[in-house]
């Protein structure tokens, strides 16, 4: 799957990760549509970026991005998760997205979105 001119929004709370994040990115061809740090904003930008697919820390300073990702489900947005939990912190109803643990590597995270835009069998 080409990765060129794919639409990622990016929601990292630690502003020198989200900057490492959106390099790997752009670096190998993808977009960032748009990035937020904080829940409030993340939701609001949630309803209305225009992305193939989301990547969204679980904990954004303190407070749990489950209303983010009910947003972008809702919309029908695939994200994946980061987080330096495991799988058991990810939101209810969210425990089948793919998890990245954090650190992860360019490798990694690219296989990961790729799964995320990948159609699943009926």
């Amino acid at each position: 799957m080409p990765q060129s001119g794919i639409r990622v929004f990016v929601v990292e709370d630690e502003a020198l990760v989200l900057l490492e994040l959106q390099d790997m990115l752009t670096d190998r061809g993808f977009v960032v549509a748009g990035s937020a740090v904080r829940l409030e904003e993340a939701v609001a930008k949630a309803r209305d970026v225009e992305c193939d697919v989301a990547v969204l820390d679980v904990n954004l300073a303190g407070q749990r991005s489950d209303p983010v990702a009910s947003v972008l489900a809702e919309r029908k947005i695939p994200f994946v998760f980061v987080s330096g939990y495991d799988r058991s912190a990810l939101p209810a109803g969210f425990q089948d997205r793919p998890l990245l643990a954090k650190p992860y590597g360019p490798s990694t995270l690219i296989a990961a979105l790729k799964q995320c835009l990948t159609p699943q069998p009926a």
